[in-house]
């Protein structure tokens, strides 16, 4: 199959190459004009990584590979300050680029890394997980976490090209990639219903990451995403409907030191606003009843702890959607019908809480 390529519009406008085997397009998508080239790559990498680096180095680039941590745990500061470093001592100038290469957070930390260095470097994406595919990598938002919440350090910042290779998927965990629709759900309820019907009439077919069925899923995902970001860049409006089940989600990963996959803490995430949607009578019980359905089918939890409401509430005030103290959330009145819920009552939290407690 050939590739698809999918554009991001508005002033900082670029390309999402979708396909197989597109990891020897690397230099050609870097264009002319580079001297060197810095490959950002997670721990269990390393083999693939060098064989990037290498190919790079044959076009005639000085090309390096710098090794981070897997997860989270590379969306620290102190990572962040470690690449600094090693670009500074390489000399790395403005004509020069960095490539993200691995999971969501290693192409939001190499992202970052991009946006700050000389106050903004070429980046590339070269998402290998589901999440990444689909969500992370596209869209410009970089970020690394602190003590105090996900994401509340970080720059927009966009890439020059996104490659999605599907080949990457192939050692990819199983429940590594079934969290990754955790993201997947998301955008087939507040925007594509194909995406669920998809899932609901042939689950095999749809987490085959070799079928036709699971390449249009990430195709409808990435599309979806970029018409988003297109639009609304910085997210002062249109964009915050992506974060759909993303405020509990956010604070459940908090609350769990950044051990639990995020797809999946967007799972409850999903499920408690579902909940909320129906106590305001915003939403019917046979879309909640969805939410929880398909969820379930993917092995995606949708309960979390009854004794950890309190904390969690804490985290969710920090969010980034928050405005003068109040909450906000991203609702549906329907499928493909998201809107913003301001301030909700604690008394309504708790009782949307009640209904995805353990």
């Amino acid at each position: 199959m050939n590739n698809t390529v999918i554009s991001v519009s508005g002033e900082n406008a670029y390309n999402v190459i979708v396909g197989r085997g597109l990891l020897g397009e690397l230099a050609a998508t870097l264009g002319a004009g580079l001297q060197k080239v810095m490959l950002i790559y997670p721990q269990g990498f390393e083999a693939s990584a060098e064989e990037i680096r290498a190919s790079l180095a044959e076009t005639g680039l000085q090309a390096y590979a710098l090794e981070v941590p897997t997860g989270e745990d590379a969306k620290r500061i102190e990572v962040a300050a470690f690449c600094w470093q090693q670009l500074g001592s390489l000399d790395f100038t403005r004509s020069d680029a960095i490539i993200g290469f691995g999971g969501g957070a290693v192409t939001d930390l190499a992202g970052f890394v991009a946006a700050t260095w000389l106050r903004g470097v070429k980046f590339i994406a070269v998402p290998t997980t589901l999440l990444g595919m689909v969500d992370a990598a596209i869209g410009g938002k970089t970020a690394v976490n602190t003590a105090e919440g996900k994401n509340l350090v970080g720059v927009f910042h966009a890439p020059t090209a996104v490659l999605v290779d599907l080949d990457t998927l192939q050692t990819l965990p199983r429940n590594e990639l079934l969290a990754g629709f955790g993201e997947v759900v998301k955008y087939g309820f507040i925007a594509d219903e194909r995406i669920l019907e998809i899932i609901e009439a042939d689950l095999v077919l749809a987490t085959d990451i070799n079928s036709d069925e699971f390449r249009e899923i990430v195709e409808r995902c990435i599309a979806i995403k970029a018409s988003v970001v297109g639009e609304d860049f910085k997210e002062s409006g249109l964009r915050e409907i992506l974060n759909y089940g993303h405020t509990l989600g956010h604070a459940i990963e908090l609350n769990e030191r950044y051990q639990w996959r995020h797809g999946a803490a967007v799972s409850i995430g999903m499920m408690f606003v579902a909940e909320l949607a129906r106590l305001a009578g915003r939403l019917s019980d046979e879309v909640v009843d969805r939410h929880r359905a398909i969820l379930t089918s993917l092995g995606l939890p949708t309960q979390y702890r009854a004794s950890e409401f309190e904390k969690v509430l804490a985290a969710m005030q920090r969010d980034k959607k928050s405005r003068a103290g109040a909450l906000r959330f991203v609702v549906l009145d329907d499928i493909a019908k998201p809107t913003i819920m301001n301030a909700p009552t604690n008394e309504m939290l708790f009782a949307a809480y009640q209904e995805i407690a353990e």
